[in-house]
C-alpha cells in the first residue's frame, strides 16, 4: 500500500485540523487509509426521480428535480426554522432546515434548478423534507458517477459540525480522485485470476461509489474475502509454526489412577460425546505433538469430568496438572467438584486463589515444587512468579476469553517444555466465530447431556400473569423444590437495578411470608461473607427462594433448585439467558425457566424470548445471537474481554465466504508453510502489516 495512504487525514481536501480532530475522536479515522476503509452501511438507488405529485409520507426516500420559488422563516429561538417552497411541473412541497439557516440562505438561489434527496414527512397536512440533500444539477456531473448512494454511520457530534453521511461521501470522492492509481494490490495475482476477484482499486471504488448492484456485490465479495482470508492465513501459519517448534509431553499410559476412577468413582456413565472427546485428547497427548484443544459444551454437559479424566492420564504418566478459572467463585466450584469426584483416591489436590492464607501457600508451594501436589486449581494466582511446578504436563483453562494472552503465556513458561493446553468454554460458540476466534485450536464438542437429565421447560409470562406465577412457585415449594429469582444488573443503571431487586424482594416476602417461607438475597453490593452466608442457607435448603442479580450466573450448582425466574428477561442477552437457565436442571426432577417481560418488546427482544422458549440447544441459540447482534456484541466475547472487530465481513451472514477463505488459506499453508514462494511474498508483507496496524491478532488466537 503506497505511502500516500498514511497521510494525516487533515491534509485531505475538505478536512483541515478541526475536522481531522473530530474524525479521529469520533470515528478513529486518522489517515487516508482509515477513511478509505470506512465502509458504508447501506445503499439507496439514486437512478429514480419522482414527480412531486407521486410523493407520499410513507416512501423511505425520494429524489426530485425542481426550483425553489421562495424562503420564509418560522418559529422562535430553538424552534426557528427556514422553510422553502420547492416546485416542479406537478406541485409544490416544503423543504425545512433547523440548522445552517444562514448558509442555506446564502448558498441556495431561487429560480435555479436543483436535485433534492431526502425522507418525506408530513406537517400541517403538507408534504415536507427536513434537512434534504440539495445540489445544483450541474455540480452532479463533476462527481464520480454512482447511481447507488452510499450511507455512512456518523455521530451527533459530527452532524453538529456538518460531517453527516453526505459530507463523508464528499470526502471519499475527494480522496479517491486524489489517490487514483496509487492503491497497491494486497492479494497475489494468481489468486485474483483463479478466484475472478476485482482488483483492490476497483473494489474500493465500487464499495463507495457502485456503478450498479452487480459490481457492488463483486466489490463486497473481494473485500470480505480478503479480510477473512488473512485472519485464517495467520491462524494456519501460527498453527504450523507451533507444531514445528513445540513437541508435546507424551502421555503414553492409561494407568492406575485413570482406571480406578473410571471403575469406582465415575459419577455417571459417560455419554458417547464425552467418550469421543476423551479419545481425541488421548490421541493428542499421546502423539508427541503439543495439544492445543478447545472443548465446547453446554452448561451441565460434563466438561469438568472430561478435564479431570485428562488430568488423571497426565498423573499416570508422572505429570502435574492445573485448572485455571477466571473468578474465585468458579475456582472454588471446580475445586469442590473435583474433590467430590475423586472421593478417597490417593490424589493430592489443592486450591490457590487471592484469598489463600500465607501459611497454606507455603505448604502448597513446597508440595508443588517437590511434585507431591498432583492437581492445582485456582484463579490467575496460578501464574504468579512464585508458583513453580515440579513437572507441569497439562493446563486446563476455563472460560479462556477472560484471560489475556500474556497471562496464558506465563503458564507455558512454568516448564522448559510447554504443557498441553485444554481450553473449556460453557458459552457455545457459533461455527463461524469458532473458526475465526479459535481457528488455530483443534475443536471438540460435547453435544449430549448426561443420562437422567431432563431438558428444562421454558415459558414466557408477561408481567400481567404474575399471580399465576406465584401459584406455580407455591406448588413447586410444596414439592420440596427451591427457586431462583434473578434481576438484571446493567452497569449504567446499577442504582435502578438495585431498586428493582429491593422492590422485588419486598413483593416476594409479601407473597411468601415467614415463617412458612424463607427467602435469601445475593447481589453485587453485599460483602463476600454476607454473600457466602446467604448462599450457604440456600445450598443447605434452609431458604426456599433466592433473589439475586446475575452473580449466580456462574459457579452455583444446586441440584434441588429446579425453577429459574428471570425478571425483565428482555434486558438480558441470549447467551446470558441461556447461562442462567443452565443453573437449573442439575437434578433428576423436571426443571423450569420462566421469562418475565413487559408487554412492550422490541423485535430483537421478542426474537430472543421466542428462541429461548423453542430450544435448549446452546449452539442453535448462539447462532441466533450472532445473527441478531454480530460478533462484536456477543455475550461472552466482548463483555468478557475479546476485542474483535471486522470492517466489512459479518460472521452472522458471511459463513460461506469464511469457509471459502479458510479452505484457500489452508491450501496455501499446506503447499508453502513458510510462504517462501515468490508469488506468496505479498502475503507475508500483508500479514506483517496487519499484525502491526489493524488487527489485535493476539486476542484472536
Amino acid at each position: 500500500m503506497s505511502d500516500i495512504l498514511k497521510t494525516d487525514i487533515q491534509y485531505l481536501s475538505g478536512v483541515g485540523p478541526k475536522r481531522a480532530d473530530l474524525l479521529r475522536k469520533e470515528l478513529q479515522i486518522k489517515c487516508f487509509e482509515d477513511l478509505l476503509y470506512y465502509f458504508p452501511y447501506k445503499y439507496v438507488d439514486r437512478t429514480k426521480f419522482y414527480t412531486i405529485r407521486e410523493i407520499n409520507s410513507t416512501l423511505p426516500y425520494i429524489q426530485i428535480k425542481g426550483r425553489i420559488t421562495g424562503f420564509k422563516t418560522a418559529g422562535y429561538k430553538r424552534n426557528k426554522r427556514l422553510v422553502a417552497d420547492f416546485t416542479d411541473d406537478t406541485g409544490t412541497i416544503e423543504l425545512v432546515w433547523f440548522r445552517g439557516i444562514q448558509w442555506i440562505k446564502e448558498s441556495i438561489k431561487t429560480g435555479k434548478e436543483y436535485v433534492v434527496f431526502g425522507k418525506p414527512g408530513i406537517f400541517n397536512n403538507r408534504i415536507n423534507v427536513i434537512h434534504p440533500e440539495i445540489e445544483a444539477q450541474e455540480t452532479l456531473k463533476s462527481k464520480i458517477n454512482a447511481p447507488l448512494q452510499s450511507f455512512y454511520n456518523t455521530s451527533e457530534t459530527l452532524k453538529r459540525s456538518y460531517l453527516n453521511s453526505k459530507a463523508i461521501q464528499k470526502l471519499l470522492n475527494n480522496l479517491l480522485q486524489q489517490i487514483e492509481g496509487k492503491i497497491r494490490e494486497t492479494m497475489p495475482s494468481y489468486m485474483i485470476k483463479e478466484l475472478k476477484l476485482l482488483s483492490l482499486n476497483e473494489a474500493l471504488l465500487n464499495i463507495h461509489f457502485p456503478k450498479n448492484p452487480t459490481i457492488l456485490k463483486k466489490a463486497e465479495f473481494r473485500l470480505k474475502f480478503e479480510e477473512l482470508f488473512y485472519i485464517q492465513l495467520n491462524l494456519f501459519k501460527q498453527k504450523k509454526t507451533r507444531s514445528k517448534e513445540f513437541t508435546g509431553h507424551i502421555f503414553s499410559t492409561v494407568g492406575n489412577n485413570f482406571n480406578t476412577f473410571y471403575h469406582k468413582h465415575l459419577p455417571f456413565k459417560l455419554t458417547s460425546a464425552q467418550k469421543r472427546v476423551l479419545k481425541e485428547i488421548r490421541q493428542d497427548t499421546g502423539s508427541g505433538k503439543h495439544m492445543n484443544r478447545l472443548l465446547q459444551g453446554d452448561v451441565g454437559c460434563g466438561k469438568t469430568l472430561v478435564a479431570l479424566m485428562s488430568m488423571l492420564i497426565g498423573l499416570d504418566n508422572g505429570f502435574q496438572s492445573c485448572m485455571m478459572a477466571p473468578t474465585e467463585i468458579l475456582a472454588k466450584q471446580h475445586f469442590h467438584t473435583l474433590t467430590k469426584m475423586l472421593g478417597n483416591m490417593d490424589i493430592r489436590i489443592a486450591l490457590l486463589t487471592g484469598s489463600t492464607k500465607q501459611s497454606e501457600r507455603k505448604v502448597l508451594f513446597k508440595e508443588l515444587k517437590e511434585g507431591t501436589l498432583n492437581i492445582l486449581v485456582g484463579t490467575h494466582a496460578l501464574i504468579e512468579e512464585v508458583v513453580k511446578f515440579h513437572n507441569l504436563g497439562l493446563v486446563v483453562i476455563d472460560e479462556q476469553h477472560r484471560f489475556g494472552v500474556a497471562q496464558r503465556a506465563k503458564l507455558w513458561k512454568k516448564n522448559k517444555q510447554p504443557p498441553h493446553i485444554l481450553v473449556m468454554t460453557a458459552t457455545p460458540i457459533p461455527r463461524t466465530l469458532a473458526m475465526t476466534l479459535y481457528g488455530d485450536l483443534e475443536i471438540s464438542v460435547i453435544d449430549e447431556l448426561p443420562p437422567g437429565r431432563k431438558p428444562v421447560i421454558t415459558a414466557h409470562y408477561y408481567d400481567s400473569k404474575r399471580l399465576r406465577l406465584f401459584g406455580f412457585l407455591r406448588k413447586q415449594i410444596k414439592k420440596g423444590q427451591q427457586i431462583y429469582i434473578v434481576y438484571p444488573l446493567i452497569q449504567e443503571s446499577e442504582k435502578m437495578d438495585y431498586k428493582d431487586l429491593e422492590d422485588g424482594y419486598e413483593g416476594i416476602v409479601r407473597e411468601f411470608p415467614p415463617p412458612e417461607y424463607a427467602v435469601s438475597v445475593v447481589h453485587g453490593r453485599m460483602k463476600s461473607e454476607e454473600k457466602d452466608i446467604s448462599m450457604r442457607y440456600f445450598v443447605k435448603g434452609q431458604t426456599h427462594i433466592m433473589i439475586a442479580t446475575t452473580v449466580i450466573e456462574i459457579g452455583v450448582d444446586i441440584p434441588n433448585a429446579s425453577v429459574m425466574v428471570i425478571e425483565s428477561a428482555e434486558r438480558f442477552g441470549l447467551s446470558q439467558l441461556h447461562q442462567l437457565r443452565g443453573r437449573v436442571g442439575r437434578g433428576a426432577d423436571q426443571s423450569y425457566c420462566i421469562l418475565m417481560t413487559s408487554m412492550k418488546l422490541t423485535y430483537e427482544a421478542r426474537k430472543r424470548i421466542e428462541t429461548m422458549v423453542e430450544t435448549n440447544d446452546g449452539f442453535e441459540i448462539a447462532e441466533v445471537d450472532l445473527k441478531l447482534r454480530g460478533p462484536g456484541d456477543l455475550e461472552g466475547t466482548q463483555q468478557s474481554g475479546i476485542a474483535f472487530s471486522l470492517k466489512i465481513a459479518n460472521l452472522g451472514k458471511d459463513g460461506q465466504i469464511l469457509q471459502y477463505a479458510r479452505d484457500r488459506a489452508e491450501e496455501i499453508i499446506e503447499n508453502d508453510p513458510d510462504l517462501n514462494k515468490p508469488d506468496n511474498l505479498i502475503l507475508v508483507s500483508q500479514l506483517q502489516k496487519l499484525r502491526k496496524e489493524n488487527i489485535d491478532w493476539s486476542s484472536i488466537s
